[in-house]
């Protein structure tokens, strides 16, 4: 009996025990419990030195968790067209991994020529998976810039002119990329339209043209997209850095939209840390200061979130809860991804993802000439095929800035010639040297370019037809980060070079890669002109897709070709408006961006926004709207009826554009508020629906700091393209 006593004690005593383990279980840990309450438990637990580790980088693209607690790192890493390779702790240093080596998708220019918001979601995951196999939090992407000028060197990887284009694009991409566990860090917030003095130039915008044409994208990614990551631009906006700046941070993005996600510096674009603290930033990255000793471990207890932000925190000048904000938002991001019990495991290079970059790249490709029907180049038409040009052969995945990719594979143009046409058809000719790429500079080639365009013209002479590939590429000075264009021309003595070959054939066809409108002096001596961006690891294939017809070009222009440089708003004002001068600069076309402010101006573009050609044709109804007069906040319902009137399955873009007829305040011509792409049997014919929200034909009244929908007479355009409009209708809004 004793014995037994003893053991009931014991028994009693374990039972005792286990229940106070079970009571004390962290609830923050319990994936059933709401995940506000599971921040809030964590963040009570976290010492004040552990809510400031959260708030810095630990390595190049990492920041710490608190392993004491048990919650993970934050590992990211640079996109947005693929998971970049790893690099070591410490520097930019390749880390030289086995497997690290990704599926590289199209650049987002050529994402949003598509004008598919279906595909944009098949991006966002398929790049998501990749990203969630190799263990990221955070893709750095995508990017939403505005372009504004064709000089932005990374003008290829936003996604062009239009705010509401970029607006509708981008929530389907966040939507795709976080369904894999993997945070969304759109970017740059905001107002990054130049790489000149990108570090430090102070941008001058009114209200109006920050609302209506700089922020809408990144307000859909947070209000529409759910986003949950926004990383601060280099430049400064009102005399303030973007990474900390009051009024882009507190007051628009965290206060007006109520973004809950963290916001993310730049590599670099800290600059303060009373302002970093006070103004928004939530984790600082590739900071470097003075104080900062090089190649020491501790290097990162300097940056302005780090050291010196706990030392104000202990001498009361400034209030713990700005760290416990920052703390919980970051808490907030960890649970969401690392330690979100739903997350899948991801997959990489696989051959899903080559046949979603491939399909991506073939719609996005934009047709712009095809005189007498040169394209498409049917298998057996000619004889010989003439391949010239150094980016037929040309790396595109490689350099760039931030978002190069170390890739799995990459199929050249030249390769995907040969590989259709067979290799007894297809001769090649370099006819340019470009030189090769090192990070902030460019080599420059010891070939003769004399003799490249020499040996390229005899090449050309002898063949039934030329296919150029050429444009620009990643170089410094190009579509490359760290630096804008240097020209307005196609580099390395292209046109000269396109002049000659047009002298002895008559069939050319030119492909140009590019993620930029580049002069076009050379357009009449050429039958053929076909923008097929940067593809990534897909690009031979998918423009071989289109020039043998086995796709039918259905992409359209995100932004606009000028005829001449000095035709672009931005740049028709002088250095003041870009790249700026003294430290300062204007943006002097205000909201007359793009088409906006060719229609205004009445200046005819080289190839408008929204345009592309077919190798079909179709035909557009009329126009019709649902009513006559709408209220605020309404929904507009139109409908059009669009013909395949050609011989091939092809796809037209319907795009709805809207003009108010007596506004009091300088409006644009036209501004795009809905599109909708529909894919057509030959001889078939769809009647396409869309939708236009009253409330989207506001303007922003920056004296009211409110929008504006004003009581008028309002036309709705349905067009396929900025240029050709087939058919209108008129609306009354009334109160």
């Amino acid at each position: 009996m004793k014995h037994t006593h003893l053991i009931l004690l014991a028994f009693c005593s374990l039972f005792t025990t286990l229940s106070a383990q079970q009571k004390t279980t962290p609830v923050y840990s319990d994936v059933n419990i709401p995940l506000e309450q599971r921040v809030e438990d964590a963040l009570s637990r976290m010492t004040l030195e552990e809510k400031v580790g959260l708030c810095h980088a630990q390595s190049k693209f990492s920041s710490a968790g608190v392993p004491r607690l048990g919650i993970p790192d934050v590992w990211m890493s640079d996109g947005p067209h693929g998971v970049r390779e790893e690099i070591v702790w410490d520097d930019w240093t390749p880390a030289a991994w086995g497997n690290d080596s990704c599926t590289a998708f199209p650049a987002l220019t050529c994402l949003a020529a598509t004008f598919n918001p279906i595909l944009s979601r098949e991006y966002g995951v398929a790049v998501g998976e990749e990203a969630r196999f190799r263990n990221k939090t955070m893709l750095l992407g995508p990017g939403l810039n505005i372009y504004r000028t064709p000089m932005n060197g990374r003008n290829f990887e936003y996604m062009g002119e239009d705010p509401w284009l970029s607006s509708i694009m981008v929530v389907p991409y966040i939507q795709g990329l976080q369904s894999n566990g993997v945070s969304a860090c759109v970017k740059h917030f905001a107002l990054n339209n130049q790489e000149t003095n990108r570090d430090n130039i102070d941008v001058e915008v009114s209200d109006r043209a920050l609302y209506e044409i700089y922020l809408p994208a990144f307000k859909a990614a947070v209000q529409k997209g759910k986003a949950w990551g926004i990383m601060g631009s280099y430049n400064q906006y009102n005399g303030q850095h973007c990474c900390h700046n009051e009024w882009l941070i507190n007051r628009i993005l965290k206060k007006e939209w109520g973004f809950d996600g963290v916001v993310v510096s730049d590599w670099g674009g800290t600059h303060d840390t009373k302002q970093a603290a006070l103004n928004g930033l939530d984790i600082e990255m590739g900071s470097y200061s003075n104080a900062m000793p090089r190649g020491k471990n501790n290097s990162y207890a300097f940056y302005y979130l780090a050291n010196p932000f706990l030392d104000l925190i202990k001498k009361g000048e400034i209030p713990q809860s700005l760290v416990d904000e920052k703390a919980r938002r970051v808490l907030r991001l960890i649970f969401r991804t690392t330690m979100s019990p739903n997350r899948p495991f991801g997959r990489f290079v696989c051959p899903d993802h080559s046949q979603v970059a491939r399909k991506i790249g073939g719609e996005g490709i934009v047709l712009l000439k095809n005189q007498q029907s040169l394209l498409p180049i049917q298998k057996n038409t000619y004889k010989t095929i003439a391949v010239i040009g150094d980016n037929a052969t040309r790396s595109l995945t490689k350099a760039g800035g931030s978002s190069e990719l170390k890739v799995k594979y990459e199929v050249s143009p030249l390769q995907a010639i040969k590989a259709l046409y067979g290799n007894n058809k297809v001769v090649y000719s370099q006819g340019y040297a470009a030189g090769a790429f090192q990070y902030g500079r460019t080599t420059r080639s010891t070939a003769n370019n004399d003799s490249l365009l020499n040996a390229a013209v005899e090449t050309a002479r002898t063949a039934d037809v030329v296919v150029y590939v050429g444009g620009l590429n990643k170089n410094n000075g190009q579509d490359c980060e760290g630096g804008d264009r240097t020209s307005y021309g196609l580099p390395f003595g292209q046109e000269k070079l396109l002049e000659e070959l047009a002298k002895v054939n008559p069939n050319i066809v030119v492909v140009l890669l590019s993620g930029n409108a580049v002069a076009m002096p050379w357009l009449d001596n050429v039958k053929a002109v076909v923008q097929a961006w940067y593809i990534g690891s897909e690009a031979g294939n998918a423009i071989v897709d289109v020039l043998s017809g086995a796709v039918n070009p259905s992409g359209k222009l995100p932004f606009t070709f000028p005829k001449r440089l000095e035709d672009n708003g931005a740049m028709s004002f002088g250095v003041s408006s870009f790249p700026g001068e003294k430290g300062k600069e204007t943006y002097k076309e205000d909201i007359l961006v793009g088409y906006r402010w060719h229609d205004t101006k009445q200046i005819a573009p080289q190839f408008s926004f929204g345009f592309g050609l077919s190798y079909t044709t179709f035909e557009l109804g009329k126009l019709r709207a649902s009513a006559s007069q709408f209220k605020a906040g309404k929904t507009i319902k139109l409908s059009v009826t669009v013909k395949n009137t050609g011989k091939v399955y092809g796809a037209e873009v319907v795009q709805i554009y809207a003009s108010q007829q007596h506004p009091s305040v300088m409006r644009p011509v036209k501004e795009l508020k809905a599109f909708q792409k529909v894919f057509l049997n030959a001889g078939e014919m769809k009647t396409v629906s869309l939708e236009v929200n009253t409330n989207d034909l506001a303007f922003f009244d920056d004296t009211k700091h409110a929008w504006k929908l004003e009581p008028d007479t309002y036309t709705l355009h349905c067009a396929t393209s900025a240029t050709d409009i087939k058919s209108k209708v008129d609306i009354k809004i009334v109160n």
